[in-house]
């Protein structure tokens, strides 16, 4: 783990997309060999960080271009179809950047902001193994002094492995939820790169083990009452997540069209073009292209009524990003497993050789799918439309 040096300044939205295609271009070359030998891709952190993506949702008054969310979407869209596992690794730490805006003081801003600006890269230690929900927490935050320590275990720390600090929901003596946002050098935290998904392979989503882990007070703001107010943070963090299955699904269909039209497949006649004459074939192509575009669309759609939201932050606003966001994370999730789905039945065998990398994306959105159940996302949209009931305040939603 290094810090980025030399990070580039971006400073409007347009900048972003394009320093955002252009690294995807390169990310793109070797994430199938990546993915195949599981490479931790240290050298593309970096290069993703130097170009300032991961500074681009910093608030202009803090020194960031303060980017839409429709243009933070595109970027994370456009870095997982180039390879999805990258393409995760900022999420948390843009989640936590949106908690840091809607919570944290005017020094905490300035400072943490600061250290994203410079380079920095946060990762995450939030969810828990064994706990009574996912919701739960059980990692201990206890006064030290001036500061805090802290003990527990954390699993799918996706980002950790990768980052400088590492933010974690801890629950203090009074059993209400914090955000430390712990540097990654402390003594006594100990990054354990356990993470043996069969897709998402590279995200180093593995255990973070806290002993007695010192943490400053300054390092430390509200979590809970991000969520017992309305605030952006859910949907902010579920349209990263739709963003991910998104581009994961372009780039299994972008796949799947240059195979077909390789006229690799044994059973094509080279004289004759089978494969894209073919009715059920031509079907295929025709459903996915539309559910596709139908998905680009509503992500975009989401991330309209997220910057809403983050204007003009009320119930109402925040209840009808909720449910956009909800209905991009459900359709990513769909196109992204039907696209890898047509891919392996459309080459056959040959897409689960491992020279061709083929396979990756049906396991990569397989994995990362299920990090939320999508039926719930129906049912919040469902239950908004028909009984006018606002979506649950929580990171999921």
């Amino acid at each position: 783990m290094t810090l980025s040096q030399h990070v580039a300044v971006i400073t409007s939205d347009e900048q972003a997309l394009i320093v955002a295609s252009d690294l995807a271009d390169d990310f793109k070359r070797d994430s199938a060999l990546r993915d195949l030998e599981r490479r931790l891709p240290h050298p593309e952190l970096e290069a993703f960080s130097r170009s300032g993506l991961w500074g681009i949702s910093v608030p202009k008054a803090y020194g960031g271009a303060g980017v839409s969310n429709v243009t933070l979407a595109k970027v994370i869209a456009l870095i997982a179809e180039a390879d999805g596992s990258l393409g995760q690794i900022p999420q948390n730490h843009f989640h936590a950047l949106e908690v840091l805006r809607v919570n944290g003081s005017d020094a905490q801003k300035q400072r943490l902001y600061g250290e994203v600006l410079a380079g920095q890269r946060f990762g995450n230690a939030l969810a828990e193994l064994g706990t009574k929900t996912a919701h739960h927490r059980t990692t201990q935050l206890r006064r030290d002094g001036d500061g805090y320590r802290i003990n527990g275990r954390k699993f799918y720390a996706t980002g950790a492995l990768y980052a400088q600090r590492i933010p974690t929901s801890v629950v203090d003596e009074n059993g209400v939820q914090q955000l430390a946002f712990v540097p990654r050098n402390s003594e006594g935290l100990t990054v354990i790169d356990d993470w043996s998904g069969f897709g998402q392979r590279t995200t180093g989503s593995g255990s973070v083990v806290f002993e007695n882990v010192y943490v400053s007070a300054e390092d430390v703001l509200p979590l809970q009452s991000a969520f017992e107010r309305p605030t952006p943070v859910g949907p902010l963090a579920q349209i990263l997540h739709a963003a991910i299955d998104t581009g994961i699904a372009r780039a299994a269909y972008e796949d799947a069209l240059q195979f077909v039209r390789s006229k690799t497949r044994p059973w094509i006649d080279a004289t004759h073009d089978v494969a894209t004459e073919d009715p059920h074939t031509l079907k295929s192509f025709g459903q996915l292209s539309s559910r596709l575009h139908a998905a680009e669309a509503l992500l975009e759609r989401a991330g309209e009524f997220l910057d809403r939201a983050q204007a003009d932050t009320n119930a109402e606003t925040v209840a009808a990003a909720s449910i956009a966001v909800a209905e991009a994370r459900a359709i990513s999730t769909e196109i992204s497993l039907a696209t890898g789905s047509t891919l392996f039945e459309l080459a056959g065998s040959q897409a689960t050789l491992a020279e061709h990398g083929l396979d990756r994306h049906w396991r990569n959105a397989r994995v990362h799918t299920l990090h939320d159940p999508v039926r719930w996302k129906y049912h919040a949209v469902g239950n908004f439309y028909l009984n006018d009931e606002k979506p649950p305040l929580r990171g999921t939603i």
